[in-house]
């Protein structure tokens, strides 16, 4: 009776994993692209709500794996690290300064991979001397574009556009359409939770709720679904060990139960 109770169990859980990853599948937007799961969301190709945290939808458009940023618009995503947690981006445009000088991060769940320096954006009516470099992509023919540490005095023939804290200066030998731009994520209440067990939806009064809340476990909540692959995958073999050997125990002793009685039986027959 404890081994079928145990097997119930186990193949209860098991069943459960199955069907919510059934309803949250990772995607790809094409062959080589990132694989997409929680806590991103592909739209429209894993439709429910809870497959992804708000702030982390992605969409597939011509293969490509996009991400929107009301402030810049649509980039491309390059790669995901989720043990890193590092989104590494391309600008279709092929301006990465663009994307600093427009980008505005906050309200979002989304920070820069890369330490921040202060720098200042200048238009100027003239070229500055060769010791400047000029962001080509943002400059035209009457107005010259540089970024320069804030604490430089800025020269007469400049104006600032603006002043903010981005990974890097620019640099006509670093001027392609990804240097710099990455960033990391973090999730409100489950920082540490999160680097232990992975993923987690909750269920609770009000339905299912994606992430890790930050509450103590005797709170009301149970732990319905742990989404990282790796820390299923672990806790499916432990839970496949102890069936394993809790199964061959149980038949041991009542192997030798039945022994036993058999033995005595034919003691009594004697």
């Amino acid at each position: 009776m404890d081994a079928f109770m145990f097997f119930t169990l186990f193949s209860s859980m098991f069943l459960t994993i199955n069907a919510f990853e059934s309803n949250c599948p990772m995607v790809k937007c094409s062959h080589g692209g990132p694989d997409i799961r929680f806590p991103f969301r592909a739209l429209g190709r894993q439709p429910q709500q809870h497959c992804g945290n708000p702030g982390f939808e992605l969409v597939c458009r011509d293969n490509t794996t996009m991400i929107h940023f009301p402030t810049y618009g649509p980039l491309v995503v390059k790669s995901i690290s989720y043990d890193s947690r590092k989104l590494s981006l391309l600008d279709p445009k092929s301006c990465v300064h663009e994307v600093f000088l427009n980008l505005n991060l906050s309200g979002t769940p989304f920070q820069y991979y890369y330490l921040l320096k202060n720098f200042i954006y200048l238009n100027c009516s003239t070229r500055l001397s060769p010791s400047f470099d000029e962001v080509s992509c943002l400059s035209g023919s009457s107005h010259h574009v540089y970024t320069v540490e804030s604490s430089l005095p800025i020269p007469v023939s400049c104006r600032p556009l603006k002043a903010i804290p981005i990974p890097f200066s620019y640099s006509p030998y670093l001027a392609d359409n990804s240097f710099g731009l990455g960033l990391t994520w973090s999730l409100p209440g489950r920082k540490d939770f999160e680097e232990q067990v992975g993923s987690c939806v909750f269920q609770s009064k009000a339905g299912s709720q994606s992430g890790c809340p930050n509450i103590t476990l005797d709170k009301g909540f149970s732990i319905a679904h742990v989404l990282s692959g790796e820390a299923v995958s672990m806790i499916l073999n432990i839970l496949l060990c102890i069936f394993v050997v809790t199964t061959m125990m149980i038949s041991i002793k009542i192997c030798n139960s039945k022994k036993v009685d058999e033995q005595t039986e034919n003691e009594n027959l004697l």
